[in-house]
């Protein structure tokens, strides 16, 4: 599990992948430059909306997400026949794990046995569920398990796994001496997964949310609708298509290349495409049976996942000028144009809405007011537990700084103590306060004080962001399904519409995106009174002209105008 053989793919079947990769690109881009178009415009017409609501309390952290670093000994299968094998394991701040066969390799500086960006793993625990997941990757026709091959994991049961699966890759199987430290390393993966699944997420770029979006639209026009994991990539692909294929480095630009954020998604996207053909044409010819031949399913995955992203960096590489190109134009022709455009926009929302609006509102009343009151409810109850949670971290660690500052006033030993936007607050507020005529006990009688003020601060954005997320959470959820249900009828009424929006001659507005927003904006208008219900009308804010005004992709804008005064919470 943990070698690597030489690919499973013959040069036929890489020179086809070559080709799937080529026509996703070809179907793909068109869709992007688009979205890159709508994507300006958007940020072009937040500029213009006056910024007056209330500013965030704690001031914006500068530093960057990252992992915390843990390094220790396991045990991993790997080989041909796997066996279980003494290792050492590092997970690197950037969401990277590596093993070494001992720790003297590591602190020497020595090359990895194997390394893995965790961009889309899923972390077991249970040896019972993960051998379940193999005996369903590769179910055998009957009469295979008379000469089923031994288990090597049956052999040795495991009594602390780790077993990080991967749709598309092959996985990786460790194990912890103690319960503990499977329970530390379990939760320092999980950490590492959630950061680099993320990233694009967390951009404020025009390109990631053009991207983002043509993505989405690509898929829906396949009939894909929905968020799922698709989505979720990291910034640091490109070092895993040179570790996993062997490609040189410079072949491939620098390791933060800047279509790297992208290629995961992409991959993802090809994969599930070609996932029903590989388990048709391929699955059947495997050799073994049992969890022998999963492993072996895993293992040509994993190939063809590492030859789909390097195809699919070697588009977006090809693509990159063209973008930088036209991201200038766009800005440029965009800001001469933008008044015209913005109002064209609104009548086409208000003649679209009138022509759907008896089908969505019966849609919206059918499938989505019984189910808002209780989702928004178990939101609430989620997010207010998680920030409760960080409230106590947060009141521990400054109480914890008072303490190390009563026994030693050391500056350098009080900053090691870091929590985000809030301590960024603590630290800035504790710096103007410390003076060195102070002694100890008076100092700490200062950052008594601080404390109370970052609180305050804390609790007044907690409430922003408790907004943010539910309503950014309802539209994830409610947006996809009310879209589905409208295809085969709404979809029909915009061709009359598409003639208004060609006149412009701009692609910065396009009649999906209009009737989108225009769904969007209704499903909002909902999701903001159930809010007021469950947190009191002075505590939501509608869009910045009122409720009744469709919003211009008002989930993104609220996140844009955070991002633009300091987040809030990360």
């Amino acid at each position: 599990m943990g070698g690597r053989p030489s690919s499973p793919l013959d040069k036929r079947q890489q020179q086809h992948l070559k080709g799937q990769v080529d026509a996703l690109m070809k179907n793909f881009l068109p869709q992007y430059r688009v979205q890159l178009a709508a994507s300006v415009l958007r940020q072009i017409s937040r500029e213009l909306v006056p910024q007056e609501l209330a500013q965030c309390q704690l001031l914006h952290s500068k530093k960057l997400p990252r992992v915390r670093e843990h390094r220790g000994p396991l045990i991993q299968l790997q080989g041909h026949p796997p066996q279980w094998q003494p290792i050492f394991c590092v997970l690197r701040g950037d969401g990277r794990l590596e093993w070494f066969s001992h720790r003297e390799e590591y602190e020497n500086g020595g090359r990895p046995l194997g390394s893995a960006a965790l961009t889309g793993y899923t972390v077991l625990t249970s040896q019972r569920e993960y051998l379940h997941l193999l005996d369903t990757l590769c179910p055998d026709s009957p009469g295979d398990r008379t000469q089923e091959e031994p288990d090597p994991l049956l052999e040795m049961p495991v009594n602390f796994p780790l077993f990080l699966q991967h749709p598309f890759r092959r996985h990786l199987c460790f194990s912890a001496a103690t319960g503990e430290t499977q329970r530390v390393w379990r939760l320092a993966l999980q950490g590492g997964i959630r950061l680099r699944g993320t990233v694009l997420q967390r951009s404020q770029a025009p390109a990631a949310h053009a991207f983002l979006d043509a993505i989405r639209l690509y898929r829906q026009h396949k009939g894909h609708f929905g968020h799922d994991d698709t989505t979720l990539g990291s910034d640091a692909e490109v070092s895993d298509v040179q570790a996993r294929t062997g490609t040189p480095r410079n072949s491939l630009g620098p390791q933060r290349s800047p279509g790297s954020p992208l290629l995961q998604v992409l991959t993802a996207v090809l994969m599930q495409e070609l996932l029903p053909v590989l388990q048709a044409q391929i699955q059947t010819g495997l050799r073994g049976t049992g969890r022998a031949r999963a492993w072996a399913w895993t293992e040509l995955l994993d190939a063809v996942h590492a030859a789909v992203l390097a195809g699919a960096s070697a588009g977006l590489r090809s693509f990159q000028p063209e973008k930088d190109e036209l991201l200038a134009a766009l800005d440029r022709t965009i800001r001469l144009d933008v008044d015209h455009l913005l109002s064209l926009r609104e009548q086409v929302s208000a003649k679209l809405l009138t022509e759907v609006q008896g089908p969505l509102e019966s849609c919206l009343r059918r499938n989505v007011d019984a189910q808002l009151p209780r989702l928004t409810q178990t939101l609430l109850n989620t997010v207010e537990a998680a920030l409760a949670a960080v409230q106590t971290l947060l009141v521990q660690g400054m109480d914890r700084l008072s303490r190390h500052l009563r026994g030693s006033p050391s500056s350098t030993r009080l900053r090691k103590e870091l929590m985000a936007d809030a301590v960024a607050t603590f630290l800035q507020l504790a710096d103007q306060c410390l003076t060195t005529a102070l002694d100890c006990i008076q100092a700490a009688q200062q950052l008594e004080k601080v404390r109370g003020r970052v609180l305050k601060k804390f609790q007044s954005d907690s409430s922003s962001a408790q907004r943010r997320f539910i309503r950014g959470w309802q539209i994830c959820i409610f947006l996809p399904f009310v879209l589905s249900q409208l295809e085969p009828s709404c979809k029909a009424e915009l061709p009359e519409f598409e003639g208004e929006v060609l006149a412009v001659g701009s692609p910065a507005l396009t009649i999906e995106g209009i009737y989108e927003d225009v769904i969007r904006g209704a499903l909002l208008q909902r999701i903001d009174r159930e809010l007021k219900k469950a947190l009191g009308a002075s505590d939501v804010s509608c869009a910045p002209n009122g409720c009744s005004e469709v919003p211009w992709n008002q989930v993104e804008a609220d996140e844009e105008t955070e991002a633009q005064r300091g987040t809030c919470l990360k």
